[in-house]
């Protein structure tokens, strides 16, 4: 990943193919400058325009951007390997009380930064530039999505960056989640590196009156809400129970939905939420991994994408390697449906390559997961040597079966650092 070493300079970048968004060129090559793709085209060509300009040429590797996370959990990073000291959760609803909710409470300001650093390291050496992460630490609120944002940036990790607020520590809690989200994204609105959107626990532990609050706050913002949505039963009983109305539509009625709002998991929603979300522009996160290791069952995303719903990919913080969570959903509706033609390896590329570019784009003033002139120069080299033809009409397949993050190739200053 280049964008962050050549912020202040020029550079060219060349590769056996270079991903487009309409095709795969070979012997293709970018021009950056500042940070900015200013020309995209054959090597040759670019070369000979700018003969005196720096080069980096990976004649074994594919360029295409950077890989981009729609939902990650920086501050569980440290989740990994945590021994437990009661029984093991055997209900969503456990794992948030006696894992998530225990762990928020802890953290305090370098806990945040460290997990960030190791998240966002990660990221990086797993081709992934950009993500949308949606932090938590109750009892260390405030700033602590400035900490977070430092130390993402840090390491070159671009990132929009929610608080999720919530009413489960108490009232106290959620106003300082909301001034959190509010003053964050006022002090990065020009920042593509850094921006911010609304962050929302889930329905399951907002109130009508915090919901009612944070659209108060959000209202001259000009961002969406990102939140958790229907990913246990327990969200959508909880909802019933409060307002007679599943999830979806209980935030639709708040008006929490919409073409900046990311709902992330949407397991458990009825053909009528669906429908919902599509008519609201709303988009959906995926996070089949996450889903398989909580057992709270498969989203139907075949039907979502069939329904016109924008639908992207993420990782729940279980991983920030989009290369394997991208298997992983090919793999999961494929088992669910008991019908080899779900989820063709093209609707995995277009998911995770072309809609999480769409998502991420939406915040930043550049476009950002793409290869064309004036996007950010998130890239990546991957060196794949494919031992049957590659054309763009059988990438997907390629990208499918053959690509794996540990292909990823890493600038020598970057490799130092991490």
């Amino acid at each position: 990943m280049f964008q962050e070493k050549f912020l202040g300079g020029i550079l060219i970048i060349s590769g056996r193919y270079l991903l487009l968004p309409n095709g795969l060129l070979e012997d293709g090559a970018v021009l950056i400058a500042d940070g900015i793709i200013e020309e995209v085209g054959k090597r040759d060509e670019i070369v000979r325009r700018n003969p005196s300009e720096e080069k980096r040429d990976f004649p074994k590797s594919i360029i295409m951007p950077g890989l981009i996370c729609s939902h990650s959990h920086a501050y569980g990073a440290f989740a990994r390997g945590m021994p437990l000291k009661t029984e093991p959760p055997k209900t969503f609803g456990e794992i948030l009380e006696r894992i998530w909710w225990r762990l928020d409470k802890k953290l305090k300001e370098e806990d945040i930064k460290y997990s960030g650093l190791v998240t966002a390291i990660d990221a990086i050496k797993h081709g992934t530039t950009s993500t949308l992460d949606h932090h938590a630490s109750p009892y260390s609120i405030r700033g602590s999505l400035d900490v977070l944002s430092s130390a993402f940036k840090e390491v070159g990790l671009r990132s929009n960056l929610a608080y999720e607020v919530s009413d489960r520590d108490g009232l106290d809690k959620a106003e300082e989640g909301i001034k959190e989200n509010v003053d964050f994204i006022k002090r990065h609105k020009d920042d593509d590196m850094i921006t911010g959107s609304f962050g929302l626990h889930a329905s399951l532990t907002l109130s009508d009156e915090t919901l009612q609050k944070v659209v108060e706050a959000s209202r001259e913002l000009n961002v969406g809400f990102h939140i958790h949505v229907a990913e246990g039963i327990e969200d959508v009983s909880d909802s019933i129970r409060k307002s007679g109305k599943r999830v979806v539509e209980r935030l639709w009625s708040h008006g929490i939905l919409g073409e900046r709002t990311i709902a992330v998991h949407a397991v458990h929603v009825s053909p009528l939420e669906v429908k919902i979300l599509r008519e609201t522009g709303t988009w959906v996160v995926h996070c089949p991994e996450s889903n398989m290791n909580n057992a709270v069952g498969v989203s139907p995303v075949p039907f979502m994408m069939e329904m016109g719903v924008k639908v992207t990919l993420g990782t729940d913080g279980m991983t920030m390697d989009m290369f394997r969570e991208s298997k992983f959903m090919y793999l999961l509706h494929k088992l669910s449906t008991s019908d080899p033609r779900t989820m063709p390896p093209g609707r995995i590329t277009d998911t995770v390559i072309k809609a999480n570019s769409e998502l991420m784009s939406i915040y930043t003033k550049r476009r950002v997961g793409i290869i064309q002139k004036g996007a950010c120069a998130d890239i990546i080299a991957v060196r794949y040597r494919p031992h049957t033809p590659m054309s763009w009409d059988n990438f997907p397949a390629h990208f499918v079966f053959g690509m794996e993050s540990s292909q990823v190739e890493m600038d020598d200053q970057r490799k130092d650092r991490v």
